[in-house]
C-alpha cells in the first residue's frame, strides 16, 4: 500500500510540475524589435532565447529595421510559429 501511495504522490507532482511549466512558459508581451536589446527581446517573447534575441538585433544592425511582423522570420533560427506565436506582441 505504501508503495502505491508514493506511487500516486510521485505522478501528482510530475503532473504539477508539467503544468506549471505551461503557465510560465507563456509570457509574451508587446516589444519594439527595432529598438529593445537583445535582453529585453529574450524576456518579452515567447520562444526567443538570448542567442535569437542576439540575432534579432544583429539582422537589424546589418539589413536595417523590420518593417513588418512577419520580416522577423528572415533571422535564422525564427521560423514561422515562432512569428506566429508572437504576432500580437512584436512592434516595429
Amino acid at each position: 500500500m505504501k508503495n502505491i501511495k508514493n506511487g500516486f504522490n510521485a505522478l501528482a507532482l510530475a503532473a504539477m510540475l508539467a503544468f506549471s511549466g505551461a503557465a510560465f512558459s507563456y509570457n509574451a508581451q508587446e516589444t519594439n524589435i527595432n529598438t529593445a536589446d537583445a535582453q529585453t527581446i529574450s524576456k518579452s517573447l515567447n520562444g526567443i532565447g538570448l542567442k535569437k534575441a542576439e540575432a534579432i538585433v544583429a539582422w537589424r544592425t546589418e539589413h536595417g529595421t523590420f518593417t513588418e511582423t512577419s520580416s522577423i522570420d528572415q533571422v535564422k533560427g525564427i521560423g514561422l510559429k515562432t512569428v506566429e506565436k508572437n504576432k500580437e506582441f512584436i512592434q516595429y
